[in-house]
C-alpha cells in the first residue's frame, strides 16, 4: 500500500521482482550442492532479470538519447519511460538475496511473504539503506518488539524528520536557487564567485542532511517494528581522506559493491596493481551509473576514483600529522564532487566551476549573497554542527554524568526540544508543498 501510494502501476513490477527472486532463491537452494554449473546458471539468470529490469527502466532512455545526440539526428525513437521509485534499491536487495543463497551465506526462505517482507519492507524500500538478507534473516523469523526499542525508534525517526524538514529543505532553497541561476545565460544573470561557493557548500550540507535523515527515519521505523538495521552514515564530513569518506558515507551501498563486485573481481589482493586499479575503476564507474543515467554521474564516479587511487599510491592515510590540512583537502574535494553530482549537464558543470573561479568575468560578491547569508545563516550553522558528532559526544557525556538531578533535567530538556522540533516539522509539512528526498530519484 505504501509503494502503491506513489507508484500505482509500478507496484506490479515490485511484486513481480519479489516472485521471480523467490523462485530463483528456491532453485539455488535445491541445486547449489548438486550441480554447481546449474547453480551458476541460476545466478546468471538472476543478474539478467534484476539488472535487465534496472537497465530498461533507468538506462535505456539515456543510451538511446546519447546515440541520437552522437549521430546528430533522431536515429531511434526514444520511449517515454518513467523511473519507478526506489528501483535501484529493491533490485540490489533482491539480487543479493539470490547470490547469498548460492554462496551458502543463508538459506532460501520458503515463505514467499517473508521474501516480500525483506524486499518490500516500507521504511527502507525506496531510499535504503540497502539491507542484505543474511543480516536480518533471523529478525524476519523471530524478531521481538520491546518498549525500549520502540522508544529508540520514535526518537530516531523524530531526529530524521527534523533534519529533513527543518535543515535539508531550508538549505535546499539556497542551493537550488544558485544552481538554477547558473542555468540561465550570463546576459540575464551572472553568478558571482562567492555565490557559486555558497551554493556548493549548501548542496554539500543539503545532500547529507537529506539522505542521512531518510536513513534515520528508516532505521527508526525499523526499530519500531523490531528490526535493527545497520547504520548507513558515520559522520562522513569529519573525514581526513576521500577513502575514509566513502567508508563513512552510504555505507550499505559501499558494502554491497565491495561484497558483490569488488571482492569477486579479486579486490586489492590481486598481485598485479593494474588489476587492482581495474577493479576499483569498475566499482566506481558502476557506482556513478547506479546513481543516475547522466554523463555527469559517470564523470563523478571517475573523479572519485582518481583521488582514491592517488591516496592509495601515496599511502595518504598513513601520513601522520597535518590533520587540519587533510580535513580541508577532503572537504574541498568532496564539495567539488557533489557539484558534479548536482549538475544536470556537463555544460552546466563547466559553467558552475568557471563561476567559482571568476572565469566568466563575474563579480566576486553581490547583495544577494549577503541576503542568503543573513536569512539562512542559522540553518547553515545548525547543518554544520549536526554534520559533526556533537550529539553523540553529548549523549556519551550525559550517560557518564554523576549529578542525578542535572542528568534528569538535561534528558527532559532533550525530550522537550525534540518533541518541539518534530511538531514544528509536521506543521511545516502541512503548510508547505511536496519536497521529496534526493535519493527518491535513484
Amino acid at each position: 500500500m505504501f509503494y502503491a501510494w506513489g507508484e500505482p502501476v509500478y507496484v506490479i513490477l515490485l511484486l513481480a521482482s519479489i516472485l521471480v527472486n523467490y523462485i530463483l532463491g528456491l532453485f539455488e537452494q535445491s541445486i547449489r550442492d548438486k550441480n554447481d554449473k546449474a547453480a551458476k546458471a541460476g545466478i546468471v539468470v538472476a543478474c539478467l532479470v534484476n539488472l535487465g529490469l534496472l537497465f530498461v527502466f533507468k538506462y535505456l532512455t539515456f543510451i538511446l538519447t546519447s546515440v541520437n545526440d552522437f549521430a546528430g539526428m533522431e536515429l531511434i525513437q526514444v520511449p517515454d519511460i518513467r523511473l519507478p521509485i526506489g528501483i535501484s534499491f529493491f533490485t540490489f536487495q533482491a539480487l543479493s538475496y539470490v547470490i547469498d543463497i548460492y554462496r551458502k551465506d543463508t538459506d532460501a526462505q520458503k515463505n514467499p511473504l517473508y521474501v516480500g517482507l525483506y524486499i518490500a519492507f516500507f521504511p527502507q524500500l525506496i531510499a535504503g539503506p540497502i539491507v542484505r538478507y543474511k543480516t536480518i534473516a533471523e529478525q524476519i523469523k523471530s524478531r521481538k518488539s520491546t518498549l525500549d526499542l520502540f522508544a529508540n525508534g520514535t526518537t530516531r525517526f523524530a531526529v530524521g524528520i527534523s533534519k529533513k524538514v527543518l535543515l535539508a529543505n531550508n538549505i535546499a532553497i539556497v542551493a537550488d536557487t544558485i544552481f538554477r541561476l547558473t542555468q540561465t545565460t550570463k546576459e540575464y544573470y551572472s553568478v558571482p564567485v562567492t555565490m557559486a561557493w555558497l551554493g556548493g557548500i549548501c548542496y554539500t550540507l543539503q545532500i547529507y542532511m537529506d539522505f542521512s535523515a531518510y536513513s534515520d527515519m528508516a532505521i527508526g521505523l525499523g526499530q519500531m517494528f523490531g528490526f535493527c538495521f545497520e547504520e548507513n552514515f558515520n559522520y562522513p564530513y569529519i573525514t581526513k581522506s576521500i577513502g575514509e569518506f566513502w567508508r563513512r558515507w552510504h555505507i550499505s551501498l559501499g558494502t554491497w559493491f565491495k561484497e558483490y563486485v569488488y571482492f569477486p573481481l579479486g579486490g586489492s589482493r590481486v598481485k598485479n596493481k593494474d588489476k587492482m586499479v581495474r577493479n576499483t575503476l569498475i566499482v566506481w564507474i558502476l557506482t556513478g551509473i547506479w546513481h543516475g543515467a547522466y554523463w555527469t554521474f559517470i564523470f563523478w564516479g571517475i573523479y572519485n576514483l582518481i583521488f582514491i587511487i592517488f591516496e592509495r599510491v601515496v599511502s595518504f592515510e598513513k601520513i601522520e600529522g597535518h590533520d587540519f590540512l587533510k580535513h580541508i583537502y577532503s572537504l574541498v574535494v568532496i564539495m567539488f564532487g557533489w557539484i558534479m553530482f548536482r549538475a544536470d549537464t556537463l555544460y552546466e558543470l563547466g559553467e558552475y566551476f568557471a563561476n567559482m573561479f571568476g572565469l566568466t568575468n563575474n563579480a566576486f560578491y553581490n547583495a544577494r549573497v549577503g541576503m542568503f547569508l543573513k536569512e539562512y545563516a542559522l540553518v547553515i550553522i545548525f547543518s554544520i554542527v549536526f554534520s559533526m558528532p556533537v550529539a553523540r559526544i553529548c549523549r556519551e557525556k550525559l550517560e557518564k554524568m554523576e549529578n542525578g538531578a542535572l542528568k534528569i533535567g538535561l534528558k527532559s530538556a532533550y525530550v522537550v526540544g525534540l518533541t518541539a522540533a518534530f511538531t514544528f516539522s509536521v506543521i511545516s509539512m502541512v503548510k508547505g508543498g511536496y519536497n521529496p528526498f534526493i535519493y527518491f530519484n535513484f
